[in-house]
C-alpha cells in the first residue's frame, strides 16, 4: 500500500508540472498520474525512471525547430500537448504488463523486457517523428515515393537514425537502472544485451508504426485545401473527407499497436 501511495503522489506531482509546461493536456495529465502511479507502485524507480527518460527528452525534443515543424503540427489531429490517447497509447500496454507482474501473473525478466522494449518503441517513434520531421525529403515508406513532411507513412534517414537512438537510450537507462533494482537479474542489467534489445524492438516497432501509417491509419484530404490531414476539421475550417485507412485506426491507435510490438520484439530478442 505504501508503493501506491508514494506513486499517486510523486506521479501527481509530475503530472501538474508537465500539465503547467504545456506538456500534457488537462486529460493527459489524468491518464499520465493514473499511468505513473503504476508504473511506481509496481516497478519502483527502475520502471518510474524509464518512463521519465521516455517522456521528458521527448517534451525537450518537441521545442527543437519548432518554428520549421509549426506547419506540419497543425496538420497532425492534436497538438504538442498529450492528451490522455496519446499517454495510454504510449504508456497502457507497459502499465498493463507491470500490473500482470505484479500479481506474478507474467515472470519479471519477461515484464522488464517487455516494459524496456514498449517505452524503446514509444520513443524511438516520438524521436523519429520530431527529428525526421526537419528532414526535407522524406519518402513513403511502402513505395519509396517522395511526400511531404508531416506524410503520415513517410521516413527520412535522420528520423530512422533518432528513432535508433531513442531506443537505445531506453535500453540504456533502464539497464543502468536495473543494477539498483530488485526486478533486474544479471542478464538483464548488462547494458551490451539491453542497449541493442532495446535499439532493435524501438527500431523495429517504428518502421511498424510508420507502415500502418502509410496503409491503414485513418487520414483526410481537404478539398479547399487540397492537401492530407489527420484532422477531421481542417486547419482551415473545412470539413475533410476520408482519404484512405479504417475509420476506427487513429494515430492512437497505431501507437498502441507500435508499443505492443516493441515490447514483444524484446522479450523474443532478449529473452
Amino acid at each position: 500500500m505504501a508503493h501506491w501511495i508514494w506513486g499517486l503522489g510523486l506521479a501527481g506531482a509530475i503530472a501538474g508540472v508537465a500539465y503547467r509546461a504545456r506538456a500534457l493536456s488537462r486529460s493527459g495529465a489524468v491518464a499520465a498520474w493514473v499511468v505513473g502511479t503504476v508504473f511506481f507502485a509496481c516497478g519502483g524507480w527502475w520502471a518510474t525512471g524509464v518512463l521519465l527518460a521516455f517522456f521528458l527528452p521527448s517534451s525537450l525534443l518537441s521545442a527543437l525547430g519548432r518554428s520549421r515543424k509549426a506547419p506540419l503540427i497543425l496538420e497532425y489531429a492534436k497538438g504538442n500537448a498529450r492528451d490522455w490517447g496519446q499517454v495510454l497509447a504510449n504508456g497502457g500496454a507497459a502499465a498493463g504488463v507491470l500490473l500482470a507482474m505484479g500479481k506474478g501473473l507474467i515472470p519479471r525478466e519477461w515484464g522488464c523486457l517487455f516494459v524496456t522494449g514498449a517505452l524503446a518503441a514509444a520513443t524511438a517513434d516520438t524521436w523519429a517523428t520530431e527529428v525526421g520531421g526537419l528532414a526535407l525529403t522524406p519518402r513513403l515508406i511502402t513505395t519509396g515515393r517522395r511526400v511531404p513532411r508531416g506524410t503520415s507513412g513517410a521516413i527520412s534517414g535522420l528520423g530512422v537514425a533518432a528513432s535508433l537512438l531513442g531506443g537505445m537510450w531506453i535500453g540504456g537507462v533502464s539497464a543502468l537502472l536495473l543494477r539498483w533494482s530488485p526486478f533486474g537479474g544479471n542478464s538483464l542489467c548488462r547494458g551490451d544485451v539491453l542497449w541493442w534489445v532495446a535499439g532493435l524492438a524501438g527500431l523495429s516497432a517504428s518502421l511498424v508504426d510508420s507502415w500502418l501509417g502509410a496503409t491503414v491509419q485513418r487520414v483526410y484530404w481537404c478539398p479547399h485545401c487540397e492537401k492530407e490531414t489527420e484532422r477531421q476539421i481542417h486547419r482551415c475550417g473545412t470539413p475533410t473527407l476520408p482519404l484512405r485507412g479504417w475509420s476506427w485506426c487513429s494515430n492512437d491507435v497505431v501507437n498502441f499497436i507500435a508499443t505492443l510490438v516493441g515490447g514483444i520484439m524484446a522479450v523474443t530478442l532478449g529473452g
